[in-house]
């Protein structure tokens, strides 16, 4: 892999480790179960991408 390929890598895992901690920290602070449900599937899809991700690596 490229310098430039690790380091697009290297920000995608970042996005993606982001995006599933914020949606875990919105989970805490919501009443609506329905809601609750979508983004803990937000969340364990960014987990999936992130796997995703970090399996290119190894």
């Amino acid at each position: 892999m490229t310098t430039k390929e690790l380091l697009y890598l290297e920000d995608a895992l970042g996005h993606e480790k982001y995006f599933q901690t914020k949606c875990n920290e919105v989970i805490t602070q919501m009443q609506d179960p329905q809601l609750k449900n979508s983004v803990s599937d937000m969340a364990q899809k960014h987990q999936q991408i992130f796997q995703s991700f970090y399996s290119l690596l190894g």
